[in-house]
This record gives structure tokens, C-alpha cells and sequence, in this order.
């Protein structure tokens, strides 16, 4: 084994130790600054150890970590962590200036541990964390010595993801079959790190063997992996420390931990967690609407009958994109429909052995009339003017109740002539009089003209329309539904919808023409146009080699996401973790220059090359780091440009001095305190 990959952990603690040593000698330097002087920003400072770091054949139970200062615990539970995973975490208290642990659960033979405190163990007064302290010994002679770089991303939004675990199992010690993975639920890993705030990961005290690696989220703390709740990420193989290429590591003095480049990538995603199919519940919220809430997405229903409505006058609504909870809407008059539906419900439900098989639920569907307390204040008003017209001998008439009908609808604005106008029901439709349905155009001059107008339905939903005309700039839109040209199922019809309405000018907009270029034209991509806060505003689906335009792009930041779109179903898909299979790839366009961030002016036309075999070139080391990189002096940028806008003048005028650089790898200007090769 190369004997430099021996020494690297040796290396790691003289970074961490050059840092907390300068540390150290800033505060003895500053220990009679006057009150009132500049503000403690210094964490504690290790001054010792019993047992000493690095012990082997250990057998204690207590350790005591001793500190310059008087100290605090802060999320100890999230922060706190052993490597490997002991059954009974120790246990952590203060003991004046120091921290005493006591070893609760019997340790493993000839086994190296890691106590990893994060950023839990802080000074008294300002709370200042003191990141990245470890505090390593072995059951046995050696010392596990060797160290992993990795990056952990979000497969998606293609950014990173802080503070996941990251497992570590001995390829020989877990049962490995071709076509099921279960490694994570049935082995505990023999190596845990976890991930900075950056996604970067420094995985220590591994063997010179093959690993399988994965990496966690673990959003509860009880270091599981909680499928659908956790983000996940595995690697296909087996990596071995020893003969991994070396990497550089450094100290970063602005967010205070050690830091390095990349061995290796993790995309994470969230898999699909299976769910037992089952009816759960069934309630009745409105007169006309039932729901069906399951258990898993998709249910496969045979028959849905009802003993008073007959099958044709049910229709069924999926509410949810997993489609697990269903709305039914009884199209009957209301005087027809019994306070208590009765009925029944086959479909399939998974047994105790969890196989499919065919059940019949039955289903009670209650639904009474209860007043709201606004309603009832009116009722109470009307009946007490009732009575002060009758008193008085004067006729009183009802006043006529608000019609119910609800709809959603701009009565006036600008139009998207690319996305038309939206028209949304509280119910489903059971008539729509398009023929009814009149859209006209006022030009200059005062002429109007007719417009052919559509509505059609929603292929998502039942209860949303899109008013689909040719829309053109200069003129003035009238829209009018006449009255009764829509009935819902309750049997309620609209009253006169009137809106107007103009197009948007393009002149007030950006429009972006992207140059795609792509060999291969049998994968499909997804081109995603993002505001500034990372919002989806549009997108081209079926992506190939051409030219592609977003008009109507408003002013500002914008960002690109690409989706390989591989099974061409128009979306993009997660991965499974069971069935080893990868999720599909995202990644945030960056031009020539490293630019992922780019600026839409009013009127402005926008001509962007996008080259899909450079965008999802096979990921390397170097292309790692490369882009890591990138998105370091994007950020440092970012936060410069909004330093500047936030710094007051100084006293000649010009801004005060500050500011931030740097850069992700060794051909940045990251501000550090110790640099190094493993």
C-alpha cells in the first residue's frame, strides 16, 4: 500500500491543527483586551486529551476533552455521531471546561472509532462552533488510516446537499445479489461520515478494502434510511481507498471546516417507498363530493356502485399526481341525493403476505347541511328584520341568497397569448354551451370583430379550462359567458362572466433562442427556464438537436435546468434504490465562461448555445471539480455584487472596504488556512 496514503490522516489533523494552534495564539494575544473591545468570534481550543487521541488497545469507558474556555452543547442529537454506529450513542455532559464521554455500549474487537462532534461543542459566551472535532481510537493495535473524498448532490435541482451521511460498507461483509439491493436495511455501515454545508465529504479511518458507498439524508436523526422520506444517493461498484487518484484539502477560513476536492459522486434522490394498498378512509365534505383516500398511488378499481345513483351519474376525479386520493361527484339534483349514500368498492388490496388481490370495501357516505357561523349571523339578521316589518305591518321580502356557482377567472389583465387565459370550477362540469361563449376584438378605430374562441378542459383536471384563442397585440379583448352557459353537477349555473382583457407586447419582455446542439437524436431533453429563486417559469419538452425560443421571458436573473430525458416521458424520473436503478440527470447549464446565472433585459434577444454532449459528458474528477468550482466563484460573485449594494459610502465617498473571494479548487482564491495533497 503507497505509504503517503498511510499518513493522510496524520496530514488532515495537521490542517485542523495549524488552524485551532493560530487560534490559540490570536486569543493568548488578545486575553487583556479592555471590555467593550471587538467581539470574541474564536472557538474553544483543545489543550488536552485523556485518553489521548489516537489510542489503540483501548479499554477505557470515560474520555474528557479538555478546553481553553468554559464551553456549551448545542444539538448534540444531530450533530453528534460514532463511526461505525453504536447501539447506545454515549453520552455527553460538561464538566467545567471540558466535556466528559462515557462509552455506553460494549465496543466491537480490533475496530477503529471516531467520535464526530460537528459543530455541537461551542465556547459559553458567544457560542462560537468548534467545527470538525474528532476524537479517534481503536479496540485493537492499528489505526484505520486511510481517507475518501466525496460530493453529495441533489440529482434534481443539481446543487448541493449538506449534512447527509455518508455509509461505508465492507464489500465482503455484505451479501451482494445481481438484481435487489438491501445492503442499507440489513447491514449497519462500518464507516459513517457526513457531508459539510457544501455537499463536500472527508470520509477518515477507512481500510485499504473495496467499499460499497451510499449516502443518506437522514431528515429524523435516527440514522436509518427511511425510504420516501430520505434523500438517497449509491455509487455502482465498490471503491477501494488505496487506489483511489490523490485529492487536495485545505482549511477554509470562512466557513470554518476542512474542506477538499472530490473523489467521489453521489446524485441523491428520493426513491419511492412502498405502500401497502388499502382503502383508508372515505368521507363525504360536500353534498355532491366524496373522497377515497388509499394507501398507495394508483389504485385498480373494478367496480364503484352505489345503491341510489346509478354508475353513469359518478364520475371520479384524481386530486393527487400519485393519484391516491380520489374525488367522486354524484351528477344528480340535490333534492335526489340521501343524506347517507350506501355502496360498495372492489379493488385490488394487498394482502399480509403483501400480493394484490382483489377486495370489496363497503362504503358509507354521510354528508349533512351544517350553517357557518357567517351564515348564521345573516339568518339571524334577516329573521330579526322579518319581524320588525311584520310588527310594523309592512310587507318583507327575502332577500335574494348569492349565487353559489364558483369560479376563478382574471376579469381583466394581460394575456400570455402562449398560455391563454385559465378558467377554474369549485365543481365539475356537467354542460358547457361553448356556441354561447363570445370573444371579440376592439382595433384602433373602434371596429370590433368576432374571435374564434375554444374552451378546453384540463388534461390533469376535470375542473380547469384553458379560453384558447389566436391572441394578437393591439387591441382590446371582451370576453362573455353568458349567463346559464355553464352548469355544474350540483345543478348550479353561472351568472354573466364578463372580462377584458389585452396581450402581452413583446417588447416588454426578453426572448431567449437557445442553439441546441446534439449528436445522438434518439435521447429526448427537457429544457427548464428558472427565475432567480430557482423557480420553474417555462419549459420545452422533447428536446433535440434546433433552435428553441422562450418568448415572454420577464425581466431578471434567469437559469437553465437540462433534463435528460432518457424514456422520453416528458418529466423527469427519480431513481430506486432496490433496483439499483439511477435517476435520471439534471444539470444546470453553464456557458463558456462558467456563467449558470444570466441576465433578461426588457426587449432584449438572447442567442445561447447549448451543446448536450458537453452538458452531460461522463462526470470525472476533474470535471468535478471543475464545476464545483464554477459554482464557488458564482456564489463568491453573487455575494460580493450584494455586499456592494448593502455597503454604506465611507467618509470620501467611496464604498468601505470588505468584500469576499475565492474559488472552490486549488486554482482559486479560496481564503485558507492550511493547503495540502493526499
Amino acid at each position: 500500500m503507497n505509504r503517503h496514503k498511510q499518513t493522510v490522516l496524520r496530514t488532515l489533523e495537521a490542517a485542523v491543527l495549524l488552524f485551532f494552534c493560530t487560534a490559540f495564539l490570536v486569543r493568548c494575544a488578545s486575553m487583556m483586551t479592555p471590555v467593550g473591545g471587538p467581539k470574541d468570534t474564536i472557538p474553544p481550543v483543545v489543550v488536552a486529551v485523556t485518553p489521548a487521541d489516537y489510542t489503540t488497545d483501548f479499554t477505557d469507558r470515560k474520555i474528557f476533552i479538555e478546553f481553553d474556555e468554559y464551553v456549551q452543547l448545542k444539538d448534540q442529537q444531530k450533530e453528534f455521531f460514532t463511526s461505525p454506529q453504536m447501539k447506545r450513542k454515549p453520552s455527553l455532559a460538561v464538566r467545567g471546561k471540558g466535556i466528559q464521554i462515557t462509552i455506553r455500549d460494549t465496543l466491537k474487537e480490533n475496530t477503529t472509532y471516531a467520535l464526530n462532534f460537528g459543530s455541537a461543542v461551542r465556547d459559553n459566551n458567544e457560542g462560537n462552533p468548534l467545527n470538525s472535532l474528532r476524537y479517534v481510537f481503536s479496540t485493537g493495535p492499528e489505526i484505520d488510516s486511510l481517507v475518501v473524498s466525496g460530493y453529495t448532490a441533489d440529482s434534481y435541482k443539481a446543487d448541493s446537499v449538506g449534512k447527509s451521511f455518508v455509509w461505508f460498507f465492507r464489500a465482503d461483509s455484505v451479501e451482494w445479489t445481481p438484481d435487489y439491493d438491501s445492503t442499507v436495511f440489513n447491514y449497519k455501515p462500518d464507516v459513517i461520515a457526513r457531508a459539510e454545508n457544501n455537499g463536500i465529504f472527508i470520509a477518515q479511518n477507512l481500510k485499504p478494502v473495496p467499499y460499497r458507498v451510499y449516502a443518506v439524508q437522514d431528515k429524523n436523526d435516527n440514522q436509518l434510511y427511511d425510504p420516501g422520506e430520505d434523500q438517497i444517493g449509491f455509487l455502482e461498484g465498490t471503491y477501494n481507498p488505496a487506489e483511489l487518484p490523490d485529492f487536495a484539502l485545505w482549511y477554509d477560513s470562512i466557513r470554518q471546516y476542512v474542506t477538499a476536492e472530490p473523489q467521489l459522486y453521489l446524485r441523491m434522490f428520493t426513491d419511492k417507498a412502498f405502500r401497502r394498498q388499502i382503502l383508508q378512509k372515505s368521507e363525504r365534505p360536500l353534498q355532491h363530493k366524496a373522497l377515497l383516500y388509499f394507501g398507495a398511488p394508483w389504485p385498480r378499481i373494478d367496480s364503484l356502485l352505489f345503491d341510489s345513483i346509478p354508475a353513469d351519474r359518478v364520475i371520479v376525479e384524481p386530486l393527487t399526481a400519485g393519484r391516491d386520493t380520489l374525488a367522486l361527484w354524484f351528477d344528480m339534483p340535490p333534492e335526489q341525493l340521501p343524506d347517507t349514500i350506501r355502496g360498495s368498492i372492489t379493488y385490488y388490496k394487498h394482502d399480509s403476505i403483501n400480493r394484490l388481490q382483489p377486495a370489496t370495501d363497503q362504503l358509507k357516505l354521510t354528508w349533512r347541511y351544517i350553517e357557518s357561523k357567517q351564515e348564521e349571523k345573516e339568518r339571524e339578521k334577516q329573521e330579526k328584520e322579518r319581524e320588525r316589518a311584520l310588527a310594523a305591518g309592512e310587507e318583507w321580502q327575502e332577500p335574494e341568497k348569492p349565487n353559489p356557482f364558483v369560479y376563478k377567472m382574471p376579469a381583466s389583465g394581460e394575456i400570455n397569448p402562449e398560455q391563454h387565459l385559465t378558467l377554474e370550477l369549485d365543481y365539475p362540469l356537467v354542460k358547457l354551451d361553448s356556441a354561447a361563449v363570445l370573444l371579440t376584438v376592439e382595433r384602433e378605430g373602434g371596429a370590433a370583430e368576432e374571435v374564434d374562441v375554444h374552451l378546453v378542459r384540463d388534461t390533469f383536471s376535470l375542473r380547469r379550462y384553458q379560453v384558447r384563442a389566436p391572441w394578437t397585440l393591439g387591441g382590446k379583448y371582451k370576453l362573455t359567458i353568458p349567463e346559464g352557459a355553464l352548469v355544474n353537477v350540483a345543478g348550479e349555473k353561472n351568472d354573466s362572466i364578463v372580462g377584458t382583457y389585452t396581450v402581452y407586447d413583446p417588447e416588454k419582455f426578453a426572448r431567449v433562442t437557445l442553439q441546441v446542439a446534439a449528436r445522438d437524436d434518439s435521447v429526448r431533453y427537457i429544457v427548464q427556464l428558472l427565475d432567480a429563486n430557482g423557480a420553474l417559469k417555462q419549459e420545452k419538452l422533447g428536446v433535440t438537436a434546433g433552435t428553441y425560443t422562450f418568448n415572454y421571458v420577464p425581466a431578471g436573473e434567469i437559469r437553465f435546468r437540462v433534463i435528460e430525458d432518457r424514456n422520453a416521458n416528458g418529466k423527469w424520473d427519480t431513481g430506486n434504490l432496490v433496483e439499483r436503478r439511477q435517476p435520471e440527470r439534471a444539470e444546470m447549464y453553464v456557458d463558456e465562461n462558467g456563467n449558470d446565472t444570466f441576465v433578461a433585459k426588457v426587449n432584449w434577444d438572447i442567442e445561447m448555445p447549448m451543446d448536450m454532449d458537453a452538458l452531460f459528458a461522463p462526470v470525472t474528477m476533474q470535471s468535478l471539480i471543475e464545476l464545483l468550482d464554477q459554482r464557488e466563484q458564482q456564489r463568491l460573485r453573487r455575494e460580493a455584487e450584494k455586499q456592494a449594494k448593502e455597503r454604506k459610502p465611507g467618509a470620501n465617498g467611496q464604498p468601505a472596504a470588505g468584500g469576499t473571494q475565492g474559488g472552490f479548487g486549488m486554482g482559486g482564491a479560496f481564503n485558507t488556512s492550511t493547503m495540502g495533497r493526499l
